[in-house]
């Protein structure tokens, strides 16, 4: 019994329909995510494979059936059939790639709003204007009420209102060096308690360089005379890599450290032994003096 083509057609595209979803859910390709902007990056990056997968299997498979299908035959010197064109077919292969294009890029639009990417006065009203000044050589920005906000990835819209832990991070050939302002603590370590949004205040102090923690999806350029600001919600605990994503010097591939992702109760412990320690150095280089 012989299945109409139709029939095969349909077949077909639900089984590549379904190997697209599938696969494009669980690629592996991703590191662990270790925020809750990693995950709404995720999202759309699932999206993108799931597309790219489909358009992968459908345009090589119509290669290789097309290889197989009409390729020439033994013995056959005639010449192939004479074809112009097919204007409704161009219409559509090019009408295709078009609506994706569209769609993603409205959906990448809409993650990166969501993040804060398009509103660099996270804690203040969207669509406030922004007028540039130098200050101390530093180029910052202003709202219309005058205070000075930094450039960079803000709060997303809906965690604007909750209190951030605020680190300055400075990068320097070739480390990184982390200042709590609330507690004094000066650490090469970055380390935030879990489920708390973390606001990095990011500079440089020599050339440009990138903050860059893959885990989190986040990345933000720290250039030199320019404040940068970068915002997330750490929500697994663990240790994760701190890369420089900008070339910086000979020594590069070296400028990395790592970011503590602890628990409320462990983060308080490591502030109060770092105080301590802090403390306890500045009163040895007192009584030396």
């Amino acid at each position: 019994m012989k299945i109409p083509s139709n029939i095969l057609t349909l077949i077909a595209g639900i089984a590549l329909t379904m190997i697209c979803l599938w696969y494009g859910q669980n690629h592996g390709l991703m590191p662990i995510a270790a925020s809750a902007e990693a995950r709404t990056v995720d999202e759309i990056f699932n999206f993108m494979m799931t597309i790219a997968t489909g358009l992968f299997l459908l345009i090589e498979g119509v290669l290789i059936i097309s290889i197989f299908k009409f390729r020439r035959r033994k013995g056959d010197l005639t010449d192939g059939p004479s074809i112009e064109g097919n204007i409704p077919l161009e219409i559509v292969w090019t009408a295709i790639p078009a609506v994706i294009v569209f769609i993603l890029a409205i959906y990448s639009f809409e993650v990166y709003n969501k993040m804060g990417g398009l509103d660099p006065m996270a804690s203040h009203d969207m669509g406030t204007q922004i007028a540039h000044h130098h200050h101390n050589d530093n180029l910052v920005a202003l709202d219309l009420e005058g205070q000075e906000v930094a450039l960079g990835l803000g709060a997303s819209p809906g965690n604007k209102d909750e209190e951030s832990l605020v680190v300055d991070v400075n990068g320097l050939q070739y480390a990184w060096l982390f200042t709590y302002p609330d507690t004094g603590v000066v650490s090469g370590e970055l380390h935030v308690p879990v489920n708390r949004q973390v606001t990095l205040n990011i500079s440089a102090a020599d050339v440009i360089h990138a903050f860059w923690v893959p885990q989190l999806r986040l990345k933000q350029d720290a250039v030199p005379g320019r404040e940068a600001q970068l915002t997330f919600v750490p929500d697994r605990v663990g240790e994760y890599p701190i890369i420089c994503a900008e070339l910086c010097g000979a020594y590069h591939g070296a400028m990395k450290t790592t970011l503590f992702v602890e628990t409320e109760a462990e983060y308080n412990q490591w502030v109060q032994d770092n105080t301590f320690a802090q403390e306890s150095f500045l009163d040895e280089a007192v009584a030396r003096q």
